[in-house]
């Protein structure tokens, strides 16, 4: 009897965990990336003011993954879907499904880009953002949101002569998560001697998403003076989904693709999406609380012709903030408390033991 073929569009933080999931499971896994391995869009600050750290535990090749060891990989831009067919298009090639995962994700600034790479690529772009901050001495990061605030941070604490500015146009930063994150983080980077600029919208140049380091000065559509700056990160959060190879049908008005509760598509048989691309809930949280597992139940039960479950997101966005400083990792749940993991157990426990064996389900060192 021939299995089920799970096709998984995309193997990001959302789409990779999804197939390891799937992996054991009476299936055939067949995963689809335009990227040679695991090249994570977390912790950009840390990427940023130390790359090689950053490499260690979010660019990891995807033959390290045990769990993927019996699926077919496939290194290729996805071009086309086509739904009566049931099969994808990578470049001449078409691929038959019987179930597809939709896990390609959103682009977002210079860290997180939908084209093909080979690791050569990512590690020359690791490297040269890396040499851009560490000539500079100001630093102006534009932006409110998680990204924006660890970026400051991390070039502050690891080039402590620079001067560092955040700028962002509310009252305050990280205006999804609870108050009490902000409060902690606000401190946090005024020890670290970052300059805070509340109120500060940016006039973003015409056509431009964010997707280079650049120089300033930045002007303020708020009516302040403009930033001088010798690199400019925009964090502006501008997220354009990953979703020009798929029918118009499927997606919303932003170009996100449509899914019911339990993350199936709406008019597309056998077709599930997650991750940042699926438009879930106003934060498309389902790439940030283990959604992929629920994803993968369902996807089970769906071939086996029993009820799914539905996936229920959290009001408010958790998790990591700040990224690993000199005293660990603080991890700030819903309510925003944080939860510190101290930085002798970073690397004893939590990668090793709770990512690596517990949620990745095994990583060849």
């Amino acid at each position: 009897m021939t299995r089920p073929r799970v096709v998984v569009a995309g193997l990001g933080d959302s789409g990779l965990l999804t197939a390891i999931h799937l992996a054991r499971a009476d299936v055939d896994v067949v995963g689809v990336s335009s990227k040679p391995g695991l090249v994570s869009g977390q912790e950009l600050g840390l990427r940023l003011a130390r790359p090689e750290a950053w490499a260690r535990d979010y660019r990891i090749g995807f033959d390290r993954f045990r769990r993927l060891d019996r699926a077919e990989l496939v290194h290729g831009e996805l071009t086309g879907l086509d739904l009566a067919g049931r099969s994808v298009a990578v470049g001449p090639r078409a691929i038959r499904y019987d179930v597809l995962v939709l896990a390609t994700g959103v682009s977002n600034g210079f860290w997180r880009l939908p084209g093909f790479q080979t690791d050569a690529d990512v590690t020359t772009a690791l490297g040269e953002n890396h040499a851009r901050l560490a000539a500079a001495e100001a630093v102006l990061v534009v932006g409110g949101g998680a990204a924006a605030v660890s970026t400051a941070l991390q070039v502050a604490t690891r080039w402590p002569a620079a001067t560092v500015t955040l700028a962002f146009p509310g009252e305050r930063a990280l205006p999804q998560h609870h108050p009490r994150v902000w409060d902690f983080a606000r401190r946090r980077l005024v020890r670290a001697g970052v300059v805070l600029q509340p109120g500060h919208r940016a006039v973003v140049p015409d056509g431009f998403a964010g997707d280079a380091i650049t120089t300033g000065p930045v002007a303020w559509s708020t009516g302040q003076t403009p930033t001088a700056a010798d690199a400019v990160v925009w964090a502006i959060g501008r997220v354009r989904p990953n979703t020009a190879w798929l029918p118009a049908g499927l997606l919303d008005d932003a170009g996100f693709v449509r899914v019911e509760p339990t993350l199936r598509v709406p008019g597309a048989p056998g077709v599930f999406a997650v991750g940042d691309v699926a438009a879930t809930d106003a934060l498309r949280s389902s790439a940030r609380n283990r959604a992929d597992r629920l994803l993968a139940a369902n996807i089970r039960a769906h071939l086996a012709d029993r009820p799914l479950r539905a996936y229920q997101p959290p009001r408010r966005r958790w998790g990591s903030v700040l990224g690993p400083e000199a005293d660990g990792l603080r991890v700030f749940a819903p309510s925003g408390h944080p939860f510190r993991f101290p930085a002798w157990s970073v690397h004893r426990v939590l990668q090793p033991w709770i990512v690596r064996r517990g949620i990745y389900r095994g990583v060849r060192p």
